[in-house]
This record gives structure tokens, C-alpha cells and sequence, in this order.
């Protein structure tokens, strides 16, 4: 079997793949699986796979988005508030199609946030794409020594 990475042009692929809805009531997200495969010297993995929900996305975005980062970065996809209203006739924020069309915006998303040589710097990226949980009381914002 070929590896992705191998066999296309990108020395940089990231996919967000396999929506999973967790928790119950009041408490469901949308898990998905973010799958990297990279060539790129900077990453000090080829490969990673982690879960991660909407809100890990939207403090990424955050997190590069100040002031002295310099990085232009991309809109997330739409917080989609009216979704979340009671009393809908639908499933919501867990409608297959929202969840599908907020898989596909995800996915823009980190791919250009990634493909971003000032961002692939950031210790905020890094955490992101590789660590198995994103623990905010370890985490320093910073830059990673290539």
C-alpha cells in the first residue's frame, strides 16, 4: 500500500475525516479524526492521527490569530448558532449534512493554516496536530525549535 504522502505532489496533507456525535443531551459534540501525513522537515512526525471537536479548531484559530503571530488567518467554518435553538423539527448541529459541510470547512481550514510557513512554527500548531489531548495547563504559546 502506497503512503498518501508519497503519492501526491503535497509534501503536506491533513484530512478531517469520521465524525463520530459523543456525549448526550446538553453535552453532545461532533468528534472528528484530523489524519497528517507530511514530508515536511518542520514536524518532527510524518504521520499523526488525534480527535479533535469544534472548539479545539475555534482555539487554534486564537491562539494564531494574535497580534504577534503575524499569520493572516482563515475563518472557521460558521458557529452555526441558530442550529443550536430548542425546539427544532431537526437534529440541529448533528444534521448529517451541517455536520458534513463543517467536516469539509474544518478541513480547509487547517490545511491552509498549516501550509503556512509562519504558523507551522507555532507551538499552537504542533500541539494541535500531534498531541493526543490538548492540556491547556501544560501548553506554553511559543514557537518550536526546527
Amino acid at each position: 500500500m502506497l503512503n498518501t504522502a508519497q503519492t501526491s505532489e503535497s509534501p503536506l496533507q491533513i484530512e478531517v475525516t469520521s465524525p463520530v456525535i459523543c456525549g448526550t443531551g446538553s453535552k453532545r459534540y461532533v468528534d472528528y479524526t484530523v489524519k497528517l501525513t507530511t514530508t515536511l522537515p518542520v514536524f518532527q512526525q510524518t504521520e499523526s492521527t488525534v480527535h479533535r471537536r469544534y472548539s479545539d479548531f475555534e482555539w487554534l484559530h486564537k491562539e494564531l490569530e494574535r497580534a504577534d503571530t503575524k499569520i493572516a488567518v482563515p475563518p472557521l467554518p460558521d458557529k452555526a448558532w441558530q442550529r443550536q435553538l430548542p425546539f427544532r423539527k431537526d437534529n440541529g448541529l448533528f444534521q448529517d449534512d451541517f455536520i458534513e459541510e463543517r467536516r469539509r470547512g474544518l478541513e480547509i481550514f487547517i490545511n491552509k493554516i498549516a501550509a503556512h510557513p509562519l504558523a507551522q512554527i507555532e507551538r499552537a500548531l504542533h500541539v494541535f496536530l500531534f498531541e493526543p489531548e490538548i492540556d491547556l495547563t501544560k501548553y506554553v504559546r511559543g514557537k518550536v525549535n526546527k
